[in-house]
């Protein structure tokens, strides 16, 4: 029963509301959250005030749009104990599938808890995969996590036959570590099958926990560095474009000799270079020591760096976030290659076929001399001589040795044959190694990953224990979320904190000519 109806308020209308807290809040966000994760919280609190017409502050919102994240993503600490049920999904549904969890000693054996330390992963379909590829090339590199457990991202990627990357195994692991490198190669080598004494081939930086470990799990193993980590560490001395330069074509002969040449000529432009130089091995960086087992010239790194953006998103994450986006790249990745692979034909893949015709230009400048056998001498346009074997297939200048690939000496030999003395005709491409072929490239991608159930439906874990979130000291200051850039970078990129306008032009909005600016225009506005 309604006594009193006061249609007029005197007192004064306030815009804070004690029941619109931040668990309220994400209740409305939940919904836009999962479209746009990234939105800003200064827009979510502009949105907030407009819609509630009530005062919102910046950390209410900011509560808010946290508590939605982890609704969303899943709880940091609540994901390591059902971390095993995520395990037992991934038996059930990628047959083959490699996974060891390692924990933290503990000294009381009858605790029902187990603290984390590190995961390694390698999918049954991508281990089948890489093995089909023939190539024993492997890059490795790490990638830093963020988060209330920060940690990194260990990485094992290879080349496909159309030359992109194909992501074999992965690992998160509290650091790059002597001890984390070790034990994520041997898991490694069981998966691939590698023994000791194997000549397996990897390419990393010059990371201090990665060289010594890669001498103790695999002393036999072909250890290549990343020129761009060489150059990085040698611009810090040795500056200008004439280093850089010598610098690769010291990295880019394919023989012997010529290296030595080129080492030479960079003694010309300063001794100490290449005094700095020659304390780290040839073979580590240089082509003219490649082996062909690798059957391939890449001299940096790149497989794994890209690898590394392709998750730069899922690396603030909870550890099961983290792991099940870098399984829906990878299942979502092998799809845009059947895409590609369905418009492509002939012998070759789409690398392999653009490279070769580069390979066919420069062949019709070579003059060719048959010797009545297999063996031929080709000159080039500057009249460097080599000698072809095809029986063998070898030739001199060691490019088809290293990347299984005809070089221009080569292709000018089978015109040859295939014009005077040979019976039939023979392709080039015929020529060109297995690991290039379209069926190997389909060989490569039929084995596919495939997708989980969510998490009600997981299979409960058999091991009595739980897991529990690793150790962290919680750093002071306010978390990094840009990766770091070294001096040299921030010195080629701005300057005085500014980005900087080297190499770009622009045209005066008075007179449209370029060398000035409109205030410094000297003519007439244009009309």
């Amino acid at each position: 029963m309604v006594k009193t109806l006061v249609t007029q308020h005197k007192c004064l209308q306030t815009r804070s509301v004690y029941h619109c807290t931040s668990t309220f809040l994400c209740k409305q966000l939940k919904d836009q959250i999962v479209e746009n994760p990234n939105i800003p919280v200064k827009a979510l609190q502009d949105q907030f005030q407009r819609k509630y017409e009530v005062e919102v502050s910046r950390m209410k919102a900011f509560r808010a749009k946290t508590k939605a994240l982890d609704q969303l993503h899943g709880d940091y600490q609540a994901q390591y104990s059902v971390l095993r049920d995520y395990i037992c999904e991934l038996y059930k549904t990628n047959p083959g599938t490699t996974v060891q969890i390692e924990v933290e000693p503990c000294a009381d054996h009858r605790s029902v808890t187990r603290k984390f330390k590190r995961i390694y992963v390698c999918l049954g379909s991508l281990k089948q995969g890489f093995k089909a590829i023939g190539r024993e090339l492997l890059g490795l590199d790490g990638a830093f996590i963020k988060g209330p457990y920060p940690g990194q991202v260990l990485s094992a990627v290879g080349v496909d036959p159309n030359n992109g990357i194909y992501p074999l195994a992965y690992a998160v692991v509290e650091a790059e570590t002597l001890n984390s490198w070790t034990w994520f190669l041997q898991c490694l080598g069981k998966d691939l099958e590698l023994e000791s004494n194997s000549n397996f081939t990897f390419i990393s930086d010059r990371q201090k926990g990665i060289i010594p470990a890669l001498q103790k799990v695999f002393p036999c193993a072909e250890h290549r560095f990343c020129l761009r980590h060489i150059h990085e560490n040698m611009k810090l001395r040795f500056k200008g474009k004439e280093y850089k330069d010598n610098l690769w074509k010291l990295a880019t002969s394919s023989t012997v000799e010529y290296f030595e040449q080129n080492m030479q000529s960079l003694k010309a432009f300063n001794a100490e270079a290449q005094l700095w130089l020659s304390d780290i091995p040839p073979q580590h960086w240089s082509r003219s020591h490649f082996s062909g087992r690798a059957l391939s010239d890449v001299l940096l790194n790149n497989m794994c760096e890209v690898f590394n953006s392709r998750i730069m998103d899922a690396r603030d994450k909870p550890i099961i976030t983290l792991l099940e986006y870098i399984r829906e790249y990878l299942m979502r990745r092998i799809v845009n290659v059947l895409r590609v692979m369905d418009n492509c034909d002939g012998l070759l893949t789409p690398y392999a076929h653009k490279k070769f015709e580069e390979i066919k230009l420069q062949a019709s400048r070579c003059s060719v001399m048959w010797n009545g056998e297999d063996h031929y001498q080709v000159r080039g346009p500057a009249g460097f001589g080599v000698v072809v074997d095809l029986k063998s297939r070898t030739c001199t200048c060691r490019k088809w040795e290293i990347t299984g690939m005809p070089c221009k000496h080569v292709v000018a030999s089978i015109w040859n044959k295939n014009m005077y003395g040979g019976k039939g005709t023979e392709l080039p491409e015929t020529f060109v190694h297995p690991v290039y072929t379209m069926d190997r490239w389909k060989q490569v991608y039929k084995y596919k990953v495939y997708p989980i159930n969510g998490r009600t439906l997981w299979p409960k874990s058999n091991v009595p224990t739980t897991l529990t979130p690793p150790n962290h000291h919680k750093p002071i200051g306010r978390p990094k979320k840009a990766r770091k850039r070294s001096a040299l970078e921030l010195e080629e990129s701005t300057k005085d904190g500014r980005l900087t306008k080297k190499g770009t032009t622009k045209n005066c909005l008075k007179c449209g000519k370029t060398g000035h600016n409109r205030r410094t225009c000297k003519g007439q506005e244009a009309s």
